[in-house]
């Protein structure tokens, strides 16, 4: 059977190169980084490298802002807890779009006395910086916490007016940038964020293995004890295969970025063309223009997402829906719903994410059984 992967933003296949490397430096530098003698020193090199790839890689100033983390959710959480901890009288500013491991620990925090505002987003899942200004003009400080790129919708906030924002009203600036990297230019040397989280999964690399961007002066408490491991920033003995896996992954990302998001665009209009004549189709992203690359998310009227995910399965073609299961239940995506779409529009929903090693075969057979199944579900056929 055919198989294609268009779930690139739940996570993507590791580069082979990075798999090669972490597995022989799994067996050549396995000492504890915090040890003293050569085999520690050893490890502690290859943290410090990898360190110094993904500063590089971000225009961070010195390879001490990054902190490694097990993925973007620690690394979110590390930023909010972090931050918080150390600020008693912030308040912490999310969007009703933003990731679960934002939203779940805003919630936590507010339950806890935390001063907590969600802000309204428009049609797109983006926050509209005079609405932000606002709300930080009525609440005084606070960290704001907003995803760069959306994982459901691929739309883009408008980070450089959102961070502005942040500055004059001085508040602290985190941004999850899990989707954002690898496929847009992230450099926080010309953006004015204060923290940013990051996940080497997302851009051929490593599960299990993040990191989070701190900015020099930007107060942190560690939400892991237990060690002084990263400046005491982090505790814990650092994974050093997937912190290798994660900087060299990040470093061939970077390298070949404007190629590969040029590439998606192009496969993008195709699998566009491809699904316009579709009756009752309903495009929130299309992978092309301001949108990010590759990244398509599309509604069909009377076609449950769920059950077109499964046929297409069956062919071989992964997909996500714009629907999550918690106990048996299907319900619909709060990103869809913030976004403005109704229950029933949210779970006719699904992501499709081209990535490496899709080409136009690929996109067109996935085009022809997308309609095909999308058309037996709704009776027509």
């Amino acid at each position: 059977m055919r198989k294609v992967y268009l779930d690139h933003a739940a996570t993507t296949p590791p580069d082979p190169r990075v798999l090669e490397a972490m597995l022989r430096l799994s067996g050549e530098a396995f000492g504890n980084p915090s040890s003293g003698h050569l085999f520690g020193r050893r490890a502690r090199a290859l943290v410090d490298e990898a360190a110094e790839r993904v500063a590089a890689a971000i225009g961070a100033a010195r390879p001490e802002e990054i902190v490694f983390t097990s993925g973007g959710t620690e690394a979110d959480n590390l930023a909010l807890r972090g931050v918080l901890e150390t600020q008693p009288d912030r308040a912490l500013l999310s969007s009703a779009a933003d990731h679960a491991a934002v939203l779940d620990t805003a919630d936590h925090l507010a339950a806890r006395g935390r001063r907590v505002l969600r802000l309204e987003v428009d049609r797109r899942g983006r926050v509209e910086p005079g609405r932000l200004d606002r709300a930080l003009a009525e609440c005084g400080p606070a960290l704001v916490s907003l995803i760069w790129a959306n994982n459901e919708l691929g739309s883009l906030q408008d980070m450089p007016a959102l961070a502005e924002v942040c500055r004059a009203r001085g508040a602290l600036f985190h941004t999850d940038a899990v989707q954002a990297l690898g496929r847009l230019r992230v450099r926080v040397d010309e953006l004015p964020v204060d923290l940013l989280s990051g996940s080497a999964h997302k851009f051929n690399g490593p599960k299990g293995a993040g990191f989070l961007y701190v900015r020099r002066g930007t107060p942190l408490h560690p939400a892991i004890t237990g060690g002084l491991q990263q400046e005491g920033r982090r505790g814990g003995t650092e994974n050093v295969p997937g912190v290798v896996g994660l900087g060299l992954a990040l470093e061939l990302a970077e390298a070949t970025r404007v190629e590969h998001a040029a590439r998606l665009r192009g496969l993008a209009a195709r699998l566009a063309a491809r699904l316009a004549g579709l009756p009752g189709l309903l495009m929130l992203c299309d992978g092309q223009g301001d949108n990010l690359p590759g990244h398509f998310s599309l509604c069909l009227e009377e076609v449950e997402g769920e059950a077109l995910l499964l046929s297409l399965d069956l062919d071989g073609i992964a997909v996500s829906s714009g629907s999550a299961c918690h106990t048996g239940s299907i319900e619909p995506s709060h990103v869809l719903l913030a976004a403005g779409l109704n229950r029933r529009q949210a779970k006719g929903t699904i992501r499709l994410v081209l990535g490496k090693g899709i080409d136009e075969d690929d996109v067109d057979y996935a085009a022809e059984r997308l309609i095909e199944h999308a058309t037996r579900l709704r009776g027509t056929q």
